[in-house]
Parts: structure tokens; C-alpha cells; sequence
């Protein structure tokens, strides 16, 4: 039987990057792969508000073609490859109400933000790890890009939709080459953004912001599970998909939402 300390090493020897590492399910996932013995690249807008943060950050805005490139060249000088990549940047801050509410840029910022930003990296990047023969690419997107909600995540889910479908075509082209990439949906996830997203909505229809949530379970469908999921419970899955144990996971969208996705897959 393996030991704990064994165990938490899986990882070691291993160049990580994670985008959006600083809040919610990247925060969570970056501590994850540190604890199991990566070493850590975040990249966000914004400095992290941690003075004894053990990872390397570089700040860019991944929206833009030009900071993708940023972060990409400050990798290859630094470090030289990544082993993993972990597409985590994404946002639903578009405002709700249906289709005449979003204007073109509403539409464009949506895409950049959730699908763009994504394929733009993982094109800069998986050159490396096609090359060493090795490497495991993770996009977040979310149960919206299958159970979109009109009111409030119509831009949203229509990028996460196509951030499924372009990882599935990337995983087929690259299984072969050694590389492996794998979608994880999340659902209701108990982060900064997911309470911001709550007190904006529930100060527009004048509720308290726990009406508000269980109005949000009521129109997803509810969560058997009965609750929201720690960031932690989605970095744990995100970890396993890293690491050998996950060899042979490669174009699956998995899905970790309580029990809530309402059809068989």
C-alpha cells in the first residue's frame, strides 16, 4: 500500500499552469497541484491577494490575443514547457433577460472570455507537449453549456457549448500524440463569483439573497445533493484527471453538479 507521502507526490517533477488560479475553482486547484508536488503557474488580471503564495504569477488579461502570447512566451523563457494545462478562466457576467438585452460586444466579450481564451493558449502551448510526446490539457466549462438558463446565462452557456465541442475535436486530434484532454462540467459551486452572481440578482427582484438561492436551485432543476459544491470538491476531480491514475480519460466532458443534470447521458 502506498504511503501518504508517496500519494501527495504523484505529481512531482510537474510544470503546471492554471488560468484564473486566484479565486474559486482555480484557487482551489492550484493548492490541489501543489499538494500533490506540481510546480504552480497562475495567471490572472489581477495580483493575487496572497503574500505567501509558493506559485509563479503572471498577470494578463487572457481575452486578449496579445497576453496570451505574453504569458506564453514568460513560460517557455522561464520554465520551458507545461506539463498541465488547466484552462480554468471563464465568467458569466453578461446581463440577463433574454436575447435583447445582449449587444455584439456582449456576445464577442462572452466568447473571448470562455472559449477564445482558451484555444488561443492551448494552441501556444500544446506545440511543447506534442513534441515531449506527454501532457494533459483540462478545459472548466459548466453544466450551462447544456442546461442554459435564458434569463441569465444565454451568452454563458452558448460559449461553454462550444468550448465542449472544440475540447472534444482537440482530445481527438491529439489522443495519439500522447496528450490528453478532458472537459469538466461544473455545476452550482460555492464561490466569490457565484455570491456576487446571487446579491446582483437578488437585489434586482428586491429578495434576500436566500430566496434567491433557492430560486436558483428551483430553476436548475434542484441538487439531490441538497447543496452547493465546495471549490475543493471540483479541484479534487480536476487532480485525479491530472494525474497517471486518469491515463487512459481523454474527450470526456465530466460533469460534478450534486446529482442536478436532469437526463442520462
Amino acid at each position: 500500500m502506498e504511503s501518504k507521502q508517496t500519494i501527495e507526490a504523484v505529481l512531482q517533477g510537474k510544470i503546471a499552469l492554471v488560468t484564473g488560479g486566484t479565486k474559486g475553482i482555480g484557487k482551489a486547484i492550484v493548492k490541489r497541484l501543489e499538494q500533490a508536488g506540481a510546480t504552480v503557474i497562475v495567471t490572472a488580471r489581477n495580483q493575487p491577494n496572497e503574500p505567501d503564495a509558493t506559485y509563479s504569477f503572471i498577470a494578463a488579461d487572457l481575452s486578449r490575443a496579445e497576453e496570451v502570447n505574453k504569458v506564453a512566451n514568460a513560460i517557455h523563457e522561464q520554465f520551458g514547457r507545461i506539463d498541465i494545462l488547466i484552462n480554468n478562466m471563464g465568467a458569466n457576467t453578461f446581463p440577463g433577460g433574454g436575447f435583447n438585452t445582449l449587444t455584439d460586444e456582449h456576445w464577442n466579450q462572452a466568447l473571448q472570455v470562455n472559449l477564445l481564451s482558451s484555444v488561443r493558449l492551448d494552441k501556444a502551448l500544446l506545440p511543447k507537449m506534442l513534441e515531449q510526446k506527454s501532457g494533459v490539457i483540462i478545459h472548466i466549462s459548466s453544466t450551462s453549456g447544456q442546461f442554459p438558463i435564458w434569463e441569465s446565462t444565454m451568452a454563458y452557456s452558448v460559449a461553454k457549448s462550444a468550448l465542449n465541442t472544440y475540447s472534444k475535436a482537440l482530445a481527438t486530434e491529439v489522443a495519439s500524440k500522447g496528450v490528453r484532454v478532458v472537459t469538466v462540467s461544473p455545476g452550482l459551486n460555492k464561490t466569490e463569483a457565484m455570491t456576487t452572481f446571487l446579491e446582483d440578482y437578488a437585489q434586482q427582484a428586491h429578495i434576500t439573497v436566500e430566496e434567491m438561492t433557492s430560486k436558483l436551485f428551483e430553476r436548475v432543476g434542484g441538487v439531490p445533493i441538497g447543496r452547493m459544491a465546495e471549490p475543493e470538491e471540483t479541484a479534487e476531480l480536476v487532480y485525479f484527471l491530472v494525474s497517471p491514475a486518469a491515463s487512459y480519460i481523454t474527450g470526456a466532458n465530466l460533469i460534478i453538479d450534486g446529482g442536478n443534470f436532469p437526463v442520462v447521458k
